[in-house]
C-alpha cells in the first residue's frame, strides 16, 4: 500500500482520499486551497464531515444554514485555535473563500446523531504533552471527551523543530475496547519554512509493513495500522493535522514494547 499521498497540484481539491481509495473502511480526507472568490461544495451522502479552517477565510453554508465567515489564523504556524464546523451526514455544504484559504474536509461514517455545529476556536487550548524532545503542543478539536461526533476524532499536532510526537511508538489497529481500539489514521504535513521535510515511520512489530517517509509541505500519510512516530528536523516546525476514526470513538492505544519504557519513565504514576 501507498501511504505516502502528494498533492495533486497547488490549487483546488489538492487531496482526496476515500476509504475505497485507501483500501480501508472508515476514514476519508479532502483538502481544499482556494483564491479568494472560488468555492467548494460538497454532499455529505451517508458520511458525516468536519470542515477545519487550516488558514484563511471563507463564508461558509451547510445543512440548512449560513454560518457566515469562518476562519481567523491567516498562517497555521500562527499556533490560533482553528475554527471547525461539523457537517452531519444527509445534507450538504458550500465554502466561498473570502481570502486564499486551506479546508480540511475529514470525514467518516455518520449516524445521524449531531447536528450542525461550530467547533472551536471557543473552547479549543494550545496545550502541551510531553517533555524534553518529545514536547509538542495539541489543538484537541474533536477528541472523545467531546460529545461532537459521531465517529470522528481530529486534532491538530504542532512539532517544535528537533522534536519527536506520536512518540514513543504506539499504535491503535485492534477491535478490543477498553485495552486498544481499531483507529485508521491520517496525517495532513506542514513544514515551517515550507522548504522544510519531517519523516514518519509507520511500521508493525512482526516487520510485515515498515515504511519510512520523508513528508514535505502539503503531504498526506495513510496510517492503516501499526506504529506511526514523526520527526521535525532542526531548523523546521511541523504541524499536523489527525484524522482518526474505526467501530467505536474512542482513543485507545498500546505502546511499542520496545519503547515503552520511555513513556514508564516520563509518567512514572501511569
Amino acid at each position: 500500500m501507498d501511504l505516502h499521498r502528494k498533492p495533486k497540484g497547488t490549487s483546488g481539491k489538492v487531496h482526496d482520499v476515500t476509504p475505497e481509495g485507501a483500501g480501508w473502511g472508515y476514514v476519508g480526507f479532502g483538502l481544499y486551497r482556494l483564491a479568494a472568490g472560488e468555492q467548494a461544495a460538497e454532499v455529505t451522502g451517508d458520511r458525516e464531515v468536519i470542515l477545519v479552517m487550516v488558514e484563511g477565510k471563507a463564508q461558509v453554508q451547510a445543512a440548512g444554514q449560513d454560518w457566515g465567515i469562518l476562519g481567523d489564523r491567516m498562517d497555521v504556524f500562527e499556533k490560533t485555535p482553528p475554527h471547525c464546523l461539523y457537517v452531519p451526514n444527509g445534507t450538504d455544504w458550500t465554502a466561498t473563500a473570502t481570502t486564499a484559504c486551506t479546508i480540511a474536509v475529514c470525514s467518516a461514517p455518520g449516524k445521524g446523531g449531531h447536528q450542525a455545529a461550530r467547533l472551536g476556536p471557543d473552547g479549543i487550548t494550545l496545550t502541551q504533552r510531553g517533555t524534553g524532545s518529545n514536547t509538542r503542543f495539541i489543538n484537541n478539536i474533536a477528541m472523545e471527551g467531546l460529545d461532537v461526533a459521531d465517529s470522528l476524532l481530529v486534532t491538530e499536532v504542532y512539532t517544535p523543530q528537533g522534536n519527536w510526537s506520536s512518540y514513543p511508538s504506539h499504535r491503535h489497529d485492534e477491535d478490543d475496547f477498553p485495552r486498544m481500539t481499531y483507529l485508521e489514521e491520517t496525517y495532513y504535513h506542514r513544514l515551517n519554512p515550507a522548504t522544510g521535510f519531517a519523516f514518519q515511520r509507520v511500521y508493525t512489530e512482526d516487520g510485515s509493513l515498515d515504511q519510512t517517509m520523508a513528508v514535505k509541505n502539503h503531504d498526506l500519510t495513510l496510517v492503516p495500522k501499526g506504529h506511526h512516530p514523526c520527526a521535525a528536523p532542526y531548523g523546521y516546525d511541523l504541524y499536523y493535522l489527525n484524522v482518526m476514526a474505526g467501530p467505536r470513538r474512542n482513543w485507545r492505544f498500546q505502546n511499542d514494547p520496545d519503547h515503552d519504557w520511555i513513556y514508564r519513565r516520563d509518567n512514572p504514576s501511569a
